[in-house]
């Protein structure tokens, strides 16, 4: 099995790029072009599932809400690079022609992939980063201003 190191292989995937960065963008153009832009106060407004919004809706989340997605695009990207390593691996034909050192070398060189990925997340869970905080609840004090002698009166008004 040759490998192509052609140019004219590049070109194609830099032509397949740029047609696909044009039809997203002829998409969006024709969308706006098309599409009623009738902006009022109403549409404006920050939507939250029917209700209206109290407060302001700019609301700081907790941070190990990042974290934890930032894990897991890591580990996600690891299954990204781990499909061409197993592509190539696999190829008998390849590690042949090289007398087997190609699988060595690729198995190797995974390995220390993998060692790098799991040093990292040891790094996050003994920094704690992937536990969550659980909320300790705190019993509601309230003191009403109404006494309990108001309550009577009122419970024998209405008898």
């Amino acid at each position: 099995m040759e490998i192509q190191t052609d140019i004219s292989v590049y070109a194609t995937v830099l032509i397949l790029a740029l047609g696909g960065f044009a039809f997203v963008g002829l998409n969006l153009f024709v969308g706006r072009i098309l599409r009623p832009n009738l902006p009022n106060e109403e549409k404006n407004t920050t939507y939250e599932s029917g209700e209206e919004a109290e407060g302001n809706t700019w609301v700081r989340f907790n941070v190990r809400f990042y974290i934890v997605a930032l894990i897991f695009l890591l580990f996600d990207v690891e299954i990204v690079f781990l499909f061409p390593w197993a592509t190539i691996f696999g190829n008998k034909q390849l590690i042949q022609q090289t007398d087997g050192l190609w699988g060595w070398f690729t198995l190797v060189e995974m390995l220390i992939f993998m060692a790098i990925l799991g040093l990292g997340l040891a790094y996050a869970w003994v920094k704690g980063h992937l536990d969550w905080v659980r909320p300790t609840p705190k019993p509601t004090i309230f003191k009403s201003p109404v006494t309990s002698d108001m309550y009577q009166k009122i419970n024998e008004k209405y008898k």
